[in-house]
């Protein structure tokens, strides 16, 4: 919620201070001698990644212009999947992986904090944050001409002002203003179901097999890390390819078609699974089953919904609506991090039905309740939410439309 009070560049800055401090700590801890400096250092971290998960995103879509809004702010997904496997890499036994050299590791962090702190002062501020929070106009035309260059601004400031005079008279929303607001209800259940369904639908649940699976593929054990690697290469990859065509072919039908692929492919894990045992090249289908579920997640899923918070909410809901988004997130991956282990025991080879039910539950809710946002204003997005609302809430009535009325009246 820091953006909420104070500006979205200034929270970005602020936040390095989290994973610096958390460098210093992990890396003196061997020295020191204490297992302590390490648990408060990783929980630095965890609040350095909260905070710019959610600020981040914000940031980007509100600096963007319409047409590459989705392209824009999916860069964060990109550069995320990106330090996902540079972790992977320097981590390897001959990097950084190794015991002499994990203290290293751990406070390896700290490079990109430090790059950011050079190089975000020279970025402009967020122009919507500048016109609709702070009401200063001219600032705002400053840091568009800074983005944008020559090009024309009126036709985004014509678009700015009309949503600065929608909203004119509100105030930053807190999370409990939010929730009770009966207008946003779609739009929170959206955030609440993509948020959730993000980690729920079992994609982490893929490294965990990652080794085991290899193994048996006939994989050395000392060349495992290295293939590892591709696992996190592959959602590098579509989180790029999701960045490039997500202006094209639209946020909803990423996170439909991610969804559904991965239900696909949960289906021909869990039956790989089950024969691996009777089947020689079983263990084979299994490895292409991981990466082809890590592809699917990257599709649309791991990208899109960081970024739905700032499509579907005004610039006054916006900072609380990551908030849910963000906590859930992180919520959800602790839930699925205890529970995964009983799943497993429980369940065996058919571990992967509840995410097999989450994937499809949450393709079916997207195809069904959520809006196309491609290329609209937020007022455009705001009315095609009200109309689905209105929409069902006449057909649950029992109202057939103004054919009814006439009827009546006759």
């Amino acid at each position: 919620m820091a953006s909420s009070w104070t500006a979205r560049k200034k929270s970005l800055l602020f936040n390095n201070l989290f994973v610096i401090l958390s460098a210093i700590l992990c890396g003196l801890s061997r020295p020191a001698k204490s297992f302590e400096m390490i648990v408060l250092g990783r929980i630095l971290a965890g609040l350095n990644s909260g905070v710019s998960m959610n600020v981040q995103p914000m940031y980007l879509s509100e600096s963007a212009p319409m047409k590459l809004r989705g392209t824009v702010a999916m860069s964060s997904a990109a550069f995320t999947a990106l330090g996902l496997v540079l972790g992977q890499v320097i981590g390897l036994r001959e990097i950084l992986g190794s015991e002499e050299c994990w203290p290293f590791l751990l406070a390896s962090n700290a490079v990109p904090a430090m790059l950011q702190l050079f190089v975000l002062p020279w970025l402009p501020e967020s122009p919507r944050y500048l016109l609709i929070d702070l009401k200063d106009k001219d600032s705002c035309i400053c840091a568009l001409q800074r983005l944008r260059g020559h090009s024309d601004l009126s036709l985004e400031m014509e678009q700015m002002l009309a949503e600065q005079a929608a909203i004119k008279g509100q105030r930053p929303k807190s999370l409990c203003e939010l929730i009770r607001e009966p207008t946003l209800r779609r739009q929170i259940l959206t955030i609440v179901v993509l948020s959730s369904a993000m980690q729920l639908c079992g994609n982490d649940s893929m490294y965990f097999y990652a080794s085991s699976i290899f193994q048996e593929a006939g994989i050395p054990l000392e060349k495992i890390q290295y293939v590892v690697i591709g696992t996190g290469s592959c959602e590098l990859v579509t989180s790029i390819t999701c960045t490039v065509f997500i202006d094209r072919v639209g946020r909803r039908a990423l996170v439909m078609g991610g969804y559904s692929l991965m239900s696909v492919w949960a289906v021909v894990f869990m039956v790989a699974l089950s024969q691996q045992g009777h089947v020689s090249w079983m263990p084979y289908l299994s490895m292409v089953c991981i990466f082809a579920y890590i592809l699917s997640f990257g599709i649309g899923p791991a990208g899109v919904t960081g970024i739905m918070p700032g499509e579907i909410f005004d610039q006054m809901a916006r900072p609380a609506a990551y908030m849910i988004c963000g906590s859930l997130i992180w919520i959800m991956l602790f839930v699925i991090g205890l529970a995964f282990p009983f799943i497993l025991q429980g369940l065996g080879h058919f571990c992967f039905i509840p995410f097999l039910v989450v994937c499809v539950s949450t393709a079916l809710y997207v195809g069904i309740f959520l809006p196309e946002t491609k290329g609209k204003s937020l007022l455009e997005i705001t009315e095609d939410f009200t109309k689905h609302s209105v929409k069902r809430k006449n057909v649950a009535n029992g109202w057939s439309g103004p054919q009814e009325i006439k009827s009546t009246m006759l």
